[in-house]
């Protein structure tokens, strides 16, 4: 079968798509429990490119198939979107939690291939409302701005929430999911187009990254990091909360700002991915309301490295989705 995969790591963090080939893999074969699903889309994450770097992925596991995003259909021909959480056959609850975890792609093939095998568990109903590319667009991004916002967030309709570095596919996610959840949403972006595609997305208002808000906000919702922590813990209120999720710009840390996240009562939450029946709400969420993921560029899959370098270069708006 076609695949996109990383056959080696990339050689410098300046060309991570070094080790990135487009051919054939062996089709894959279901263990017990598990089902084949017949990719229709699949999008593309952030993971991915950490991955060509070696980043949550081992050499021996190699070649491995990228992606952790796919919707298509089952053996039965029902159309379902994947969710990309693998948790242990025996673990019960919030897989997220389950320390022996893992996405597809690290452990598990991923789904940038024109076959996925996934536990049965992990197929969620797609409502015939979502086309396959944006049905792909949620297993990842969609989903951990879901977990974001309402679960870890604890966010309901009235609060206000600050959004850093619109642009990126969770960023967005977070704009719209929050406005379809009654909240106010700000939004930040270093780039005049990106604030004005956020405006269109449904922010109340954008501003300059690292601009003096006009109100304090109830949470901030953080996945670039460095760059923006600092305004981050000074644009809460006291007792609000940040809930980050990645650090695309990078994890250390000049100033933690301790010292205004004591005084102040702050708390700071990690989240990580979500959980199927997560998924399963977001799905039903986007089915009932008309909120639509924004796609940046959809693309064949055979033509997988020009999303990828667009990705890399930080061109992007929204989800890049590959198509079979």
């Amino acid at each position: 079968m076609f695949a996109v995969y990383a056959d080696s790591f990339a050689s410098s963090a300046d060309d991570p798509l070094t080790g990135l080939v487009l051919g054939e893999r062996p089709d894959p074969v279901a263990p017990e429990g598990w089902t084949t699903v017949t990719v229709k889309a699949a999008s593309l994450n952030h993971h991915d490119l950490w991955s060509l770097r070696g980043v949550g992925l081992k050499a021996e596991a190699l070649p491995m198939i990228l992606g952790c995003d796919a919707a298509g259909y089952d053996e039965d021909g029902n159309e379902v979107v994947v969710h990309a959480v693998v948790s242990d056959p025996d673990w019960t609850g919030d897989e997220t939690f389950d320390p022996r975890r893992s996405l597809l792609s690290e452990r598990h093939q991923g789904t940038l291939a024109d076959q996925v095998i996934v536990p049965r568990r992990n197929v969620v109903p797609k409502p015939a409302s979502l086309s396959f590319e944006e049905a792909a667009c949620l297993p990842t991004a969609w989903l951990t701005a879901y977990r974001m916002l309402f679960t870890q967030g604890g966010l309901k309709a009235g609060d206000t929430v600050l959004v850093q570095g619109a642009g990126g596919g969770v960023a967005t996610a977070l704009i719209a999911l929050g406005r379809a959840g009654g909240l106010r949403v700000l939004a930040t972006s270093r780039d005049e187009a990106k604030r004005a595609k956020a405006l269109e997305l449904g922010a109340h208002e954008v501003f300059e990254s690292g601009a003096r808000l006009p109100e304090k906000v109830d949470a901030v919702m953080e996945t670039v990091g460095r760059a923006t922590w600092s305004h981050s813990i000074r644009a809460l209120r006291p007792g609000g909360r940040i809930v980050i999720s990645g650090t695309t710009s990078g994890p250390n840390l000049d100033d933690a700002e301790l010292t205004r996240i004591f005084f102040l009562q702050l708390s700071v939450v990690g989240s990580t991915m979500g959980t199927r029946g997560e998924l399963a709400a977001l799905v039903n969420l986007l089915d009932s309301t008309g909120v639509r993921p924004v796609i940046d560029r959809v693309l064949p899959m055979t033509e997988a490295r020009d999303g990828f370098a667009a990705m890399a270069s930080g061109d992007v708006f929204g989800k890049i989705v590959f198509t079979r």
